[in-house]
């Protein structure tokens, strides 16, 4: 069912944005708008990685960041129409969830403790959204949707782990891309390729899409709250037949608290 409404997600939301976007900067049909607001934001990421095979994960909790720039050109029936760009540091990655086939933690055979394995990679990412809000511009509440498409260039990355890469304690992860297994005192070992390969594919891309919620007073600006959802279209690694994954791309919820203020502003009574 997942599946399914990814696949419809990744079909409808281009369709919408070509359809949509054009018509948000060229229509003059509603009510005339020439506001531009700038600001900045932050929150949280937590992310993950659609690898097949499949690699069990839980969300990776990364940091997230940057400076919103919108222009709000027109008020279509009750619909408040705007283009919102930003430019944003994130972190992204995976977290590993190392457990045997009773589903419990694997204790390292050397160290004692749980095995952990995190991958943490640092993008800039530019979001542009087409943005449709309603209810009050500059006293009180608006409920807004936006979504468009997304660009991620990647910055570094770093593993962060508490065992010997090259003699990790698993046994039985029969889901995990890996090399040869190795049967010792009767378990068998499974060593991963994976933790050796660094990123390939420097460019990020995908489709982005949320809801919020925008509180504005006049002569302080706007504050908004706001989740999203990342769909990545690219992989980050190789997805021919001689590499070790198939698709390899991230899937991303954010957290946003971002604060806008008005450089321009319309000359509208009607404007409330």
């Amino acid at each position: 069912m997942y599946g399914k409404m990814q696949r419809w997600v990744k079909r409808l939301l281009p369709l919408y944005l070509f359809t949509f976007l054009p018509s948000t900067l060229s229509a003059q049909i509603g009510e005339y708008r020439n506001e531009f607001a700038v600001g900045v934001n932050g929150g949280v990421a937590f992310s993950s990685i659609d690898f097949m095979p499949e690699v069990p994960q839980s969300k990776l909790f990364g940091k997230t960041g940057g400076i919103t720039l919108r222009y709000t050109g027109e008020k279509y029936f009750n619909s408040i129409c705007a283009i919102v760009g930003e430019v944003n540091y994130t972190q992204m990655g995976w977290q590993e969830r190392i457990w045997d086939s009773e589903d419990q933690p694997v204790i390292n055979d050397e160290t004692g403790l749980a095995e952990e394995y995190k991958r943490v990679v640092d993008y800039i990412q530019v979001p542009v959204f087409a943005r449709l809000g309603w209810g009050r511009e500059r006293r009180g509440f608006q409920f807004f949707f936006q979504a468009g498409p997304q660009l991620g260039f990647y910055l570094n990355e770093k593993a962060v782990y508490n065992f010997d890469l090259d003699h990790p304690s698993w046994y039985y992860r029969t889901s995990h891309i890996s090399g040869p297994d190795i049967e010792q005192d009767g378990k068998i070992y499974k060593f991963s390729n994976m933790y050796h390969m660094p990123i390939e594919n420097k460019l990020d891309y995908g489709i982005v899409a949320g809801f919020g919620l925008e509180f504005s007073r006049p002569k302080i600006g706007h504050f908004l709250i706001e989740g999203r959802f990342y769909y990545g279209l690219g992989n980050v690694y190789g997805s021919s037949k001689r590499d070790y994954f198939a698709k390899s791309d991230y899937q991303t919820i954010f957290v946003k608290a971002s604060y806008l203020f008005d450089v321009v502003k319309s000359k509208n009574p009607k404007i409330k």
